[in-house]
């Protein structure tokens, strides 16, 4: 009673084709496949990302000055 024969799971895969069918199972699966995909692309770009971690020179004002927006909202009122 613990644990399902091989026949049970048979039963099983047989009644998930029928309610759900051959091609919506197979959508699930290449969705499956491209989201593990993504996952490891994204693990892969996560280690990389530290060393090409320089700031931008569109960041950095021209004149060297920095701004802080809060004083100058602060300064309007």
């Amino acid at each position: 009673m613990g644990s399902f024969s091989v026949w049970h799971w048979i039963i099983v895969l047989v009644i998930v084709l029928l309610v759900f069918g051959t091609k919506k199972l197979r959508n699930i699966g290449s969705d499956l496949g491209g989201a593990v995909k993504g996952f490891k692309d994204g693990m892969k770009g996560g280690e990389e990302k530290p060393a090409d971690a320089v700031a931008p020179s569109s960041q950095i004002p021209a004149d060297g000055k920095t701004v802080d927006v809060q004083a100058k909202d602060v300064n309007k009122a």
